[in-house]
């Protein structure tokens, strides 16, 4: 057994016989390279992602955000006895005088995104509007907007499509066009002054969707003529006085309820076209009074009416002596503050008083019944 072959070769060098084979290698150090890449990449994503959002809620950064629906936010507090809404724990310095002129930006307005938005702008898509500002013209609509803008679940519109009451004809696909795109939880939103006291309006919007939510911008309507017709006076020097388009017959105080003025402040009446295709919890009124004096407090009424969580507040908003009116500490995407344009805050021709005590006589009735239609008091008279 213990004899040795010839050649001086032992029996476990026989051919035939197997030797102990080393252990399989590990994988390729590429792929294990490849796989943690991937995974730096997902964190990557979810971290900017996270960040559009948590960012705007520090104080003085303001990022633009999208448009679909968020997370509902709590129920907003019951309104008073008196029907006005409870005001909010936060608050901006008090105002000493009503912004004249709003809204109404030119038609170029851009609607410039902010940069976490800009790195997201080829992700999202394009969608229908589920939020409208609606009107009214010199009531706080732009004013409304650009507060607005600084949430980072809202996505809106720079410039007025005019869709419902213009270009209804180019169809919904050309209408979606116009949209910024949205990511999840973002909501898109469009504001067009006009559409509230166009009678196709109601109709056509509740086409295009009935859980369409609808915001309203009212102001004295006395104040919002006045401030209609001064508009109209820096662009055409040459109209008549307002005193003489307010009547049709002066001496007998026959207000003119056709002339475009005195006309939009009828809100009773505008009104009563909306509810026939919407019901009145889809629709939010906000006191353009209210805008100027508490603008948080007015813009936590909005949040909760859109679903939003209540961030844009108090911190967002210092009152500009000069204007007359808030502004924000720091513009959507920009890191200066910034306020209305200078076609806003126009001071007022003066107006003879007897004509605008004849003017508040005459939309008395009118307001009131607007207070009763809304269940707001919006302390007019």
């Amino acid at each position: 057994m213990g004899q040795r072959l010839s050649g001086g070769r032992s029996c476990l060098d026989v051919p035939g016989r197997l030797l102990p084979q080393p252990p399989t290698p590990p994988p390729p150090v590429r792929r294990k390279l490849a796989l943690v890449f991937a995974m730096i990449c997902v964190w990557l994503y979810m971290f900017l992602y996270s960040c559009a959002g948590s960012c705007a809620a520090a104080p003085g950064l303001l990022l633009l955000g999208s448009g679909s629906r968020a997370a509902p936010a709590p129920p907003a507090p019951a309104p008073a006895s008196n029907g006005t809404p409870p005001r909010p724990p936060f608050r901006a310095p008090p105002a000493t005088a009503l912004a004249a002129d709003q809204e109404e930006p030119s038609p170029e307005a851009p609607d410039s995104p902010s940069p976490i938005s800009s790195f997201f702008s080829g992700s999202g898509s394009k969608q229908l509007p589920q939020a409208i500002i609606i009107g009214v013209k010199k009531g706080g609509t732009r004013a409304l907007l650009e507060f607005l803008r600084v949430h980072p679940d809202v996505r809106a519109v720079g410039a007025e499509p005019h869709f419902f009451d213009r270009s209804y004809d180019k169809g919904l696909a050309w209408y979606r066009d116009l949209m910024p795109r949205t990511l999840d939880g973002q909501i898109t939103m469009e504001k067009t002054p006009s559409y509230f006291v166009t009678r196709e309006a109601p109709a056509r919007i509740s086409a295009m969707s009935k859980a369409t939510k609808l915001i309203v911008v009212v102001r004295d309507p006395v104040t919002r003529a006045v401030s209609d017709y001064t508009q109209t006076l820096s662009k055409r020097p040459d109209i008549p006085p307002f005193e003489s388009l307010t009547f049709r017959n002066r001496s007998a105080g026959l207000v003119d309820a056709s002339w475009s003025a005195i006309q939009i402040g009828l809100y009773a009446r505008h009104l009563e076209h909306w509810l026939r295709h919407f019901p009145l919890a889809q629709m939010l009124f906000v006191s353009g009074e209210r805008l100027v004096s508490d603008p948080a407090g007015e813009l936590g009424r909005v949040q909760d009416f859109l679903g939003l969580k209540r961030i844009v507040g108090d911190k967002h908003f210092y009152f500009n002596k000069t204007k007359g009116f808030p502004c924000l500490k720091k513009a959507e995407g920009s890191g200066r503050p910034h306020c209305l344009g200078k076609t806003k805050g126009r001071p007022h021709p003066a107006i003879d008083g007897e004509v605008l005590r004849r003017l508040r006589d005459f939309y008395r009735p009118h307001n009131r019944k607007f207070y009763q239609m809304t269940g707001q008091d919006f302390g007019w008279d």
